[in-house]
């Protein structure tokens, strides 16, 4: 008798967990709305992320040159296929002006089928 649960799976399983997986969240942060917006439209307009999400300011402390800063950023979280993770850092790397931007790549193990098919179709 075939499994009940694969029943409910789509045929073209959308996501994979590993360091295989297919999709990923990328974080990045800035210091001011109006950057956070420029690096999230500058990513889907090149179709490097499907979406993006900018958080309110956060305080982040950490420390730069010897000293303890303490600064307020902007979150920056984009989806994506990972075969489009080398051209997002790259741009991210290119368009952000800090000196070393915070990227973070987190692989997606789990998503809803239909929302991870329109974070490839958007990013291809």
């Amino acid at each position: 008798m075939a499994d009940p649960t694969a029943l409910n799976e789509p045929s073209a399983a959308p996501a994979r967990t590993g360091p295989s997986a297919r999709f990923l969240t990328v974080m990045t942060t800035t210091d001011s709305a109006r950057k956070a917006e420029q690096l999230a439209r500058g990513a889907i307009e090149g179709r490097l992320a499907a979406c993006a999400q900018i958080s309110a300011p956060v305080t982040s402390v950490f420390r730069w040159n010897s000293a303890v800063e303490t600064s307020q950023e902007w979150q920056v979280l984009f989806k994506t296929a990972s075969a489009r993770y080398a051209a997002l850092e790259a741009y991210l790397l290119d368009a952000h002006d800090y000196d070393t931007p915070e990227i973070i790549a987190t692989p997606i193990t789990h998503g809803g089928a239909g929302y991870l098919a329109w974070v490839a179709e958007e990013t291809s």
